[in-house]
Formats: structure tokens, C-alpha cells, sequence
């Protein structure tokens, strides 16, 4: 075992002390119950390739540590396994795990059924194994790793997607706010980066997510979730150790086994919930600005976006709609009525959200206020009074939705909120921020519990009651809500964006390894502010970050106020032609988009996905962070470099086309790739086949074209390969009970000849009204073609078929042996 160092992150752990011995054991239903020390364990399979670990405090267990667990574990199939014990500990062997327990001194070792090691227990300071130490609410463990390891995850964290040589806190913060910055500054020297809340390396942020893989050099992943809403400090800092300390709560952590990244996050998915599919809305692009806009306004802004033919689904009102920032009221000078400007927005296309903060202003005037005082819908103190914050209204109180009454009344509330006709809710300064009042003497469920128990919960519960408010109202209808804040499982209710980023080229950077940190976490559906919220951005530096984002989960200008235009038509004919082209590419691509959000809902696998998700077993990828694929065949490697007309990116295993030119690269190299102000690096995996829409609609809405694009990019050596459209209404449920088509793309090179056999399922859906498909050929100038056995006319490397979402077989022969090899890397 390799010794530790006596820092756990920010906290000092010398005086902890390590439970030492295991004592009399008895197997249960899942796993074993054994006395250590004055503690109880409890190690369980919770199925073949999860177990469960758990220590009590005070002798007794939670059972509901927090609500990020969307799975009633106990119910699913008892996995097989069996007990051996020893005078040197216990052994439990399952199908892929086998966790060691260590007897005298107390330490926990897990291998796969291979072997190879997923987690064993580091040495402390003191010489005795750490699995598990305690000081006063405080616990602590340490493990082993090596210098050559990777670490990922941990939800929203600044900084290298490879967390390695670093530590972070887990404490959902208000990040700009003076008081989030100067609280985790404290003890850090000043020059230090991470003391400045617009640094790249400041920490903690938004979200936090206490889930992280662990990634040894030879491409084996291991999962690790710590069930745990406390604050926590991780520390991979050390080269070959690293250390988590949770400041309070139970140690309740699930073993994912791996050793695949996929797997992993599938099982941790399953057991946080599955992502909320989207409304396809939602995927489209939206226009945000905090600004005191009037109905007028408001209108004149959709007009000019369909005049510039600037597709855009979605308009965002941020505070200033509000009377005196009251929730869920109307500034009735600006906005007269409401009711109309939405349908008037509905009659152009464009849906219409509002912002929706948990504060609600202290004032005897106002109902909402009078309502959750008169029931005790209110946080406590521990006096019994009610709690007051202060954000945008001034004296605050808020919701203690621990309690499900409030829940219920907070759902309500957003349930009328939508029948005016508002689309979506935007939830922000939900950490819960609290301005100038620290929070700390805020409590939950009636006063009972503290504050730090359900900090880090608090924008999950108020995304949960949103979301089972607007389910009840609209039970067929997709919900979609935009959180700042989260925990694990947000996922489940709400997309994220990251909060209040900068105008830099370096926050443009940030959004990357940010978002697919957050991927990797279970939140598939992010992203950064366009052009940066806070400063005035650039017109090279707004085009390039369009150029990025209309390339990820979500899509969202927004800005704050005060700062200058940052409309796509703010900069002048030739950043508008760039920003609309982004945007226009983004509509195009929306069946698969569409798609690979669906393999999200299915799977749990990330939209924005780094390479190491895909490719990890090539080491290459482990630290790669600047570029990303989209979905599972593009490849996206964004400029965030001031004046730069060309990068370096990574091409990993297999072989890729460039979207523009149809050039083509073997993998597992190096290219420098063109990247003029007007162009963003795009490859296309070989063998895959990308839907497109035929053209751009100003915006998604009642949009079902009558004709779909593929475009095949020709595998350039023989072999299979595979791809996938999923189509819906993309508004309703209605999929879930087969209303939908699912059609899989198997593509075959033998020599000359490529088939694509498109097989279909589902019962299709009424909105589809689909005659024709355009097979656009990447890669080979075909001289034969047939579908179906019938021969067509090639014009152009392309052919127009007759389809109505039934499934189709075509044929392609090349023009003459050896053509495609020949070309030049």
C-alpha cells in the first residue's frame, strides 16, 4: 500500500482517526453486515458490476442520504455471489467484482474478475490503512493510485478535464457573487489563480457531482460515486494517493466496475436517472439578454431575427420582466400582456421563457409571500424563524422544498406559470445564493436539518418540484428546464448552463472541458453562454464561440447588462454571415442531433463526448480536452485563440473525412487543420451516416420535412459499420409508446461495392409526412446505383428515392478498383 499524505484538499486530517477492526460478520440478502469497530458495515451487489459500501454513524444507517438515487435498489435482481471469510479478512465474489475486506487492521480492496485492481486502500500518515476515518461529523479515506493515472468527472469543475494533480470542493456556489469568491480564497495566497472567480482555475462552482472515474494507464476505467450532499474536498494532488473528505453525512459510495467509461456511465445513469427527453425546441438555438426589454420590444427582436433569416427557436426573459423581482409576476407597464406576446411569438415560430428564482420578497403585500408564510412553506432557522436572504428583491425567503408540500405548491405555481403560454422555465440563483446573508443559518424540512445537508440538493429539489408541477398540468408534454445549480440526478429534470461566464478566449476554452466534465458526470444537456455573459465581447471572439456552441448540447446567446449588443447581427455583415451559417448548420443537422439525444435518454452517454469516452485505451486521449466529438461520428475541434487561421488537433483510431472538402485522414495522427474566421474544423468518422434536414427553417416548429438528406461518407477498407436516426413529434411522450422510427444504417464495404441496408422499427408518428430521401455519396464517384434492386440515375454523387419511412437497400459499385486508396493523405 502506498502512504498518504495527512491532507485530504482543504481539510487537515491529523487528527482523524481510522475504524481499525472487523469483527463478527453475517451474510444478508445482498452482500454482508459486520460489526467495525463501534460502526456497522454494509457491503452489497446492487447487480453484477455495481456494489454498494456503507458505514454507519452513531451505529445507525440512512437509508435516504440524498434524492440523487432515482432507482429502488433493493428491488432489482439480487446479483450472484458468494462469501469466503478468513482469518485475514472477508472476500465477496461476484460476476465482475470481487471486493476484499481486510479484518485486522480494517482496509477494502476491489478487483474486476480479471484482477486488475479498481480501488485499494492507501496508508495514512500514521502507518495504518485509511478506508475509513472519522473526526467528529467529518469522515475521510484514502487510496492508491498511480502518477500515470487520469481522473474525470466530478460535474462542473474548472481547469483540465484530467483532474489529476489537483483538488476541489464539492459546494455549489454563487461564483461572480463577492461573497462566493472571498469565502474560498481564504487561506490561499493571493497570486494563487483559484482566488479569483473569474480565473479558469477558480473552485467550487455551480454543480457538484460527487462522481469521478478513475482511469488507470492501461485504459481501465473504475466508477466511484460518493452518495454523499455534504461539502467535500477531493484531493488527487498527491502522484500516487488521493483522498476525499466529506464534512459531514454518512459514507455511502457505489462501485462502478467498468472497465469500460460506457459502461460505467450507463450504470451510473441508471441508478441517478436517465436524462429528460428534451422538446426538439429546446435543441434549437435561443436568444438571451438581460435587459430591460418592454412587449414592443420583445417583438420587434423576433421580427428582426425571421427578417436576417437567423433561425431561432426560443426568446429568454430574464429579471427585469418581473414587478419589484417578485417570482411569478409581470412588470405591467413593460409587458402589458403577456398572454398575447407569447402567442403573438407562438404565431412567428418562437417560444417564449422566463426566469423563475427561488427568492421570494419579503413583503406582507405580496400573496405568493403571504401564502408560504401562512403554511410554513418557508426555510427555518434554528430558532424557528424564518430564514431571510437577500437577492434581487431585497429581503428573501425561500422555499424549503425538502418538505413535499412545498414541492407541490412550488409545481403549482410554474404549472400557471406555462398556461400563459410560457414554454420553459429558466431556474437560476439556486445554489441557493443568498447574497450579502450567509446561508448557513438557513434550515430544511421545517427547521429539523441543517443547512449543509441539502445545500447542494436544493436546486435538484426545486428542479424536481418544477418538473412535477409541469407533469401534472401537462402530462403528455416534454418539460424543459434550464438549472443553474445541480446535483447528481439533475439530469433528470433540468439541462444546465454554466453559469455566468466571461467574455474571454480562455472562458471559450473553459466551455469545453467544462461541459464534457459535466457529460461524464450524467449531464448530457449543457452549455456556455454564447459570446461570454459578463464584459463585452469581441466580433472574432463572438464568431468563433458561435462557431463552437451551435456544436453542442445547448445553444444560447445570452449577455449581461450593461455590456454592448451582442445580437449575431451586432457585429457587422461579415460576423453575421459566419454566426448565421453556424446557426443554419446546427438546424441541418437536427436529425442527428435529435439522435444523439436519444442515445443519452437510452444510454446515458454524453452529447459532447471527450475522446477518452470513445477512444480510451489510446493514453493520447486522456488529456485531450480542446476538442470533442458531437454525437458518435463528428469530430469538432473549436478555435479559442485570438487571430488564429489554422490548429492542431488529434485524429484518434479509424479514418475521417473533412466535412468541407471530402479529404480524407487515417487516424491516430496529428493533422493541422484550416480554420479561417468563416470555417470551424469538422471531421466525419468514416462509414458513418449523417441525417440532414434538406434546408434551414427560421425555426423548429411544425417543421416535418417531406424529404431527408444522408449523406454516406464511404468507409475506405472493407468492413461493417454502423449508424442510427431516431424520428418523433419531438414535442410529446407519444415515442415511449411507439410512436416513432428507429432506423439503423448498416454499411458494408466489400472492394468496389458499399451496401447501406437502413432497417427500420417503431409505429411511426402522425406528424411524419416524409416522400423522399437524398443519398449523398462522400468518399467515391459511384457509376452504378440501385435501390431496392431497381437501378437509379446518379447526378452528382447523389440520388433521390422515393421513401415513406419504411426500410431500403442500396447498392453502390465505384468507379474503377482502387480509386479511394490512391488518394493522398
Amino acid at each position: 500500500m502506498t502512504h498518504a499524505p495527512a491532507r485530504v484538499g482543504l481539510t487537515d486530517t491529523r487528527y482523524f482517526l481510522p475504524l481499525s477492526r472487523l469483527e463478527r460478520v453475517q451474510p444478508i440478502e445482498r452482500g454482508i453486515l459486520a460489526a467495525l469497530d463501534h460502526e456497522w458495515l454494509r457491503v452489497e451487489f446492487i447487480r453484477d458490476d455495481i456494489v454498494r459500501l456503507k458505514i454507519s454513524r452513531g451505529g445507525v444507517f440512512d437509508e435516504h442520504p440524498t434524492y440523487a438515487v432515482a432507482v429502488d435498489v433493493m428491488a432489482t435482481p439480487i446479483p450472484v455471489f458468494h462469501i469466503v471469510e478468513t482469518a485475514a479478512g472477508v472476500v465477496l465474489r461476484g460476476v465482475h467484482l470481487e471486493v476484499v475486506i481486510g479484518r485486522d487492521p480494517f482496509s477494502v480492496r476491489v478487483c474486476r474478475a480479471d484482477g486488475s485492481v479498481v480501488l485499494d486502500t492507501a496508508i495514512g500518515h500514521d502507518g495504518r490503512p485509511w478506508a475509513y476515518a472519522t473526526l467528529n461529523d467529518a469522515f475521510a479515506f484514502h487510496r492508491v493510485c498511480a502518477r500515470e493515472d487520469a481522473f474525470l468527472g466530478l460535474g462542473e469543475k474548472t481547469g483540465r478535464l484530467n483532474r489529476k494533480g489537483r483538488d476541489f470542493i464539492l459546494w455549489n456556489n454563487d461564483v461572480l457573487s463577492p461573497q462566493g469568491e472571498a469565502e474560498f480564497a481564504v487561506g490561499r495566497d493571493p497570486s494563487d489563480p483559484r482566488t479569483k472567480n473569474t480565473s479558469t482555475e477558480f473552485d467550487p462552482y455551480y454543480v457538484s457531482i460527487p462522481f469521478f472515474y478513475h482511469l488507470d494507464r492501461h485504459g481501465n476505467a473504475a466508477g466511484f460515486f460518493l452518495d454523499n450532499s455534504y461539502r467535500v474536498h477531493v484531493d488527487f494532488t498527491p502522484p500516487e494517493t488521493y483522498g476525499i473528505c466529506a464534512l459531514g453525512g454518512q459514507y455511502i459510495e457505489y462501485i462502478f466496475a467498468g472497465p469500460q467509461m460506457a459502461a460505467i456511465l450507463e450504470g451510473f445513469t441508471w441508478l441517478t436517472g436517465h436524462l429528460a427527453p428534451p422538446p426538439i425546441w429546446a435543441l434549437g438555438y435561443h436568444q438571451c439578454r438581460w435587459h430591460r426589454y418592454d412587449q414592443s420590444e420583445v417583438l420587434a427582436l423576433a421580427a428582426r431575427h425571421r427578417e436576417r433569416c437567423i433561425p431561432c427557436d426560443t426568446l429568454w426573459l430574464d429579471i427585469e420582466h418581473m414587478d419589484g423581482y417578485r417570482v411569478f409576476t409581470w412588470n405591467h407597464e413593460l409587458f402589458p400582456d403577456p398572454r398575447t406576446l407569447a402567442q403573438q411569438l407562438h404565431d412567428q415560430g418562437f417560444r417564449l421563457i422566463t426566469i423563475v428564482d427561488p427568492g421570494v420578497k419579503v413583503d406582507p403585500q405580496f400573496a405568493l409571500y403571504e401564502t408560504g408564510r401562512a403554511n410554513d412553506f418557508f426555510c427555518r432557522t434554528s430558532s424557528g424563524d424564518i430564514y431571510i436572504g437577500q437577492v434581487w428583491p431585497g429581503r428573501t425567503a425561500f422555499p424549503d422544498f425538502v418538505k413535499p408540500d412545498v414541492r407541490t405548491w412550488w409545481g403549482q405555481l410554474n404549472a400557471d406559470h406555462a398556461r400563459s403560454g410560457i414554454a420553459g422555465i429558466w431556474n437560476d440563483m439556486n445554489e441557493p445564493a443568498t447574497g450579502d446573508i450567509p446561508p448557513y443559518a438557513m434550515r430544511f424540512n421545517g427547521g429539523c436539518e441543517p443547512h449543509e445537508r441539502y445545500h447542494n440538493q436544493y436546486a435538484l429539489l426545486m428542479a424536481m418540484a418544477t418538473v412535477e408541477g409541469l407533469r401534472a398540468a401537462f402530462p403528455d408534454r416534454r418539460t424543459f428546464v434550464l438549472s443553474r445549480a445541480g446535483f447528481a440526478g439533475i439530469q433528470r429534470y433540468a439541462a444546465n448552463w454554466m453559469g455566468d461566464n466571461c467574455a474571454r478566449w480562455d472562458h471559450l476554452w473553459l466551455s469545453m472541458p467544462m461541459a464534457m466534465g459535466m457529460g461524464l458526470s450524467g449531464q448530457a444537456f449543457v452549455g456556455a453562454d454564447v459570446g461570454g455573459f459578463a464584459g463585452d465581447t469581441s466580433p472574432e471572439l463572438f464568431a468563433r464561440w458561435m462557431q463552437c456552441a451551435a456544436l453542442t448540447a445547448f445553444c444560447r446567446n445570452h449577455s449581461a447588462y450593461g455590456h454592448i449588443d451582442q445580437y449575431v447581427w451586432s457585429f457587422g455583415p461579415a460576423v453575421e454571415r459566419i454566426a448565421r451559417a453556424a446557426i443554419a448548420l446546427r438546424y441541418r443537422l437536427m436529425p442527428y442531433l435529435v439522435t444523439a439525444f436519444m442515445h443519452t435518454v437510452e444510454t446515458g452517454e454524453p452529447v459532447q463526448q471527450p475522446l477518452v469516452f470513445a477512444y480510451q485505451s489510446d493514453p493520447l486521449t486522456h488529456t485531450i480536452d480542446d476538442q470533442f466529438l458531437l454525437g458518435r461520428d463528428l469530430l469538432v475541434a473549436p478555435v479559442y485563440v485570438a487571430g488564429a487561421t489554422s490548429r492542431q488537433l488529434y485524429l484518434p483510431a479509424g479514418e475521417w473525412y473533412d466535412w468541407y472538402s471530402d479529404a480524407w485522414y487515417t487516424g491516430e495522427q496529428f493533422i493541422v487543420a484550416a480554420a479561417p474566421l468563416d470555417r470551424i474544423p469538422l471531421l466525419v468518422r468514416a462509414g458513418a451516416v449523417i441525417p440532414l434536414w434538406p434546408d434551414v427553417p427560421p425555426s423548429t416548429m411544425d417543421y416535418y420535412p417531406t424529404r431527408l438528406e444522408l449523406h454516406l461518407f464511404v468507409p475506405l477498407f472493407d468492413g461493417i459499420y454502423t449508424s442510427d436516426l431516431h424520428e418523433d413529434d419531438g414535442l410529446t411522450m407519444a415515442f415511449q409508446h411507439g410512436a416513432y422510427y428507429r432506423t439503423t444504417f448498416t454499411v458494408e464495404r466489400r472492394g468496389q461495392r458499399i451496401t447501406l441496408t437502413a432497417t427500420v422499427r417503431g409505429d411511426g408518428f402522425a406528424e411524419f409526412v416524409r416522400e423522399a430521401v437524398t443519398l449523398v455519396i462522400h468518399g467515391v464517384q459511384p457509376v452504378a446505383i440501385t435501390v431496392n434492386g431497381e437501378r437509379h440515375a446518379v447526378v452528382g454523387e447523389q440520388v433521390t428515392f422515393a421513401d415513406h419511412g419504411q426500410g431500403f437497400v442500396v447498392v453502390i459499385e465505384e468507379t474503377a478498383p482502387g480509386d479511394v486508396l490512391a488518394q493522398s493523405e
